[in-house]
């Protein structure tokens, strides 16, 4: 009988030592500006859950910030050696904008993709996604020349082009 008893006693004891840790090592509350400890005030908890809801339903922040645009569809780049696709990038970008462009950045969105893709492939054909791609001197002459392309469509709206994602697939 004890034979059985002994696992479940054993994992009951892991589980009361594992939850006693977790409550014991809990980081204390942070004080917002105000001086309220997280969840101090019912009413400070309400106003922050509805600039939570807010915000996720794609409404503007308050603040004259910046907005970050994420372009819908990922671009994809053949990299061509001896006349044939040697490998594949694939890259996420996002843009960050002056407060209040967003909806110039969807308005646009196609004419964007064709000089971002006509930058991309130009990057290919120099070399640009050979060797180590993700060196950071690299990077940074891509997001340079993409945010220079950005330009000649939005104007001085744009702040700066993001890479989210990249990756290379090689056949």
């Amino acid at each position: 009988m004890l034979r059985k008893l002994f696992p479940i006693i054993l994992a009951l004891v892991g589980l009361g030592g594992g939850l006693g840790a977790g409550l014991f090592l809990r980081p204390a509350p942070e004080a917002d500006a105000e001086g309220h400890a997280a969840g101090d005030d019912a009413a400070h908890s309400e106003e922050a859950a509805e600039a939570t809801e807010g915000e996720e339903h794609g409404e503007e922040p308050e603040e004259g910030g910046p907005e970050y645009v994420k372009m819908n569809n990922q671009f994809v780049v053949p990299i061509v050696e001896e006349g044939r696709v040697a490998a594949m990038v694939v890259l996420s970008v996002s843009l960050e904008v002056e407060a209040g462009n967003t909806e110039a950045v969807y308005q646009r969105e196609p004419k964007l993709r064709d000089v971002f893709l006509q930058v991309l492939f130009d990057h290919a054909n120099v070399g640009g996604f050979s060797g180590s791609f993700t060196d950071g001197a690299n990077l940074v002459v891509l997001r340079t020349s993409l945010k220079e392309a950005a330009g000649l469509v939005l104007g001085a709206a744009v702040r700066d082009v993001l890479i989210t994602d990249i990756a290379r697939q090689d056949s």
